[in-house]
């Protein structure tokens, strides 16, 4: 089976067609080709000496948004078929061919298209920079110049996988406690519209003074009848403005980087999720050969935080002017003392990317710790707190129908 795939220039959008034909030997082969119409597939293919019987467009649905995860996954599949022998081009039609997403099997073809057209295999990962960063393209480039493009991919899938499992444990940490927060939100808006409003009708045949804990949760159940729809309405339009300019807004994000670190309870563990990421970056890229400086670039960015990313543009302008790492991650003051003697130890010995991938096993042990522990403290903590607002609203509700059984 042949498979042939083009590339045309233009503004008119490329499309995929699958073809079919004879080639020179009169043998049937089939592929598929992206260009722009199926005029420049038959031309494309007359060239390559194939006599062309049928070209249909596919129908292509774009499927779900391509991840990070989808990437990591891509990236181990990569390396594991290049460390297997398997020619680039052929690992990227398997993996392609072999994706349930629709839009990570398009992205690996296009990339597939530009190595194939002469690209190398850096600058192709570059037109994509939604999905691939600079710290990906640039180990991809160091990987390609030295000759070990394999050994470096298999070293970026690990580094991916890696922070992908940081990131998952700071998500389930923070999952189970919000998640509480909102049931116990949806099941006190059910009591205040529905449950108390029954009870007051009851209570107006009772002819007594209600306590006051019941009169003060019948006023909050007034006032969520009359105005539920602001209430929920503005609880919304303020969480969705609210994570559009935590998203959008410079200014927004750094403010939340700052508060999370501070944050109690959650600012150690996002602190410690932060430092294995920085360390870990740092010390693949110069593990890889790219210069500390250089390696600097992506590591502020990588490791996901205001906070770090500017300490680490101050440790890059130190570093450039001759300072060393250890003096430099010292003067900014946002790492623990055991990282930089770490790191001082790593610099004595030569062997600075072995003694940062320490640090960052050390701290991704620590997260690891911390999340179990936030569970086994929260879930006492968040049942302590449902039952004080449940069982209070329950009682205050039932306090005039104690106050009448004692009259009796």
């Amino acid at each position: 089976m042949a498979t042939a795939a083009g590339k045309t220039a233009g503004a008119v959008k490329d499309s995929i067609f699958a073809w079919e034909g004879k080639d020179k030997t009169g043998k049937v082969v089939k592929g598929e080709l992206r260009a722009a119409s199926e005029t420049l597939v038959n031309a494309t293919l007359r060239r390559q000496g194939i006599l062309v019987t049928k070209v249909k467009k596919k129908s292509f649905s774009t499927g779900k948004k391509v991840s990070d995860k989808d990437i990591t996954l891509f990236t181990r599949q990569l390396a594991t078929m290049m460390k297997a022998g398997v020619p680039l081009l052929q690992a990227f039609d398997i993996v392609g061919k072999g994706h349930a997403n629709p839009a990570v099997a398009k992205l690996i073809n296009d990339i597939r298209t530009d190595v194939e057209t002469g690209s190398s295999l850096n600058q192709a990962f570059r037109k994509f920079p939604l999905y691939f960063d600079s710290l990906f393209c640039n180990l991809v480039s160091a990987g390609e110049q030295a000759g070990i493009l394999e050994d470096l991919l298999d070293r970026l899938a690990t580094y991916k996988e890696k922070t992908q499992a940081i990131k998952g444990k700071i998500k389930s940490a923070l999952f189970y406690p919000i998640s509480i927060l909102v049931v116990a939100f949806v099941v006190t808006s059910v009591i205040m519209i529905w449950v108390v409003p029954a009870f007051k009708e009851v209570f107006k045949s009772f002819g007594a003074d209600l306590p006051a804990p019941t009169l003060f949760v019948m006023a909050i159940s007034d006032f969520f009848v009359a105005y539920w729809y602001l209430i929920f309405g503005s609880l919304f339009a303020g969480l969705y403005l609210f994570f559009q300019s935590w998203k959008r807004s410079p200014k927004v994000q750094a403010f939340m980087d700052r508060a999370l670190l501070r944050a109690p309870i959650f600012g150690e563990v996002i602190r410690k999720a932060t430092i294995a990421r920085w360390t870990r970056t740092l010390s693949t890229m110069f593990a890889a050969g790219v210069p500390l400086v250089e390696s600097l670039d992506s590591v502020g960015g990588a490791s996901g935080n205001i906070v770090y990313a500017e300490a680490t543009r101050k440790i890059q302008t130190e570093v450039s002017t001759g300072t060393s790492l250890t003096a430099s991650m010292q003067n900014v003051n946002v790492f623990p003392n055991m990282v930089t003697q770490m790191v001082a130890i790593g610099e004595e010995s030569g062997a600075l990317d072995q003694m940062l991938s320490k640090v960052a096993d050390f701290y991704e042990a620590e997260v690891d710790d911390a999340v179990e522990s936030l569970s086994s403290l929260m879930e006492p903590l968040i049942m302590a707190i449902l039952g004080v607002l449940i069982g209070g609203l329950v009682v205050a509700m039932y306090l005039p129908i104690f106050k009448l059984g004692a009259v009796v």
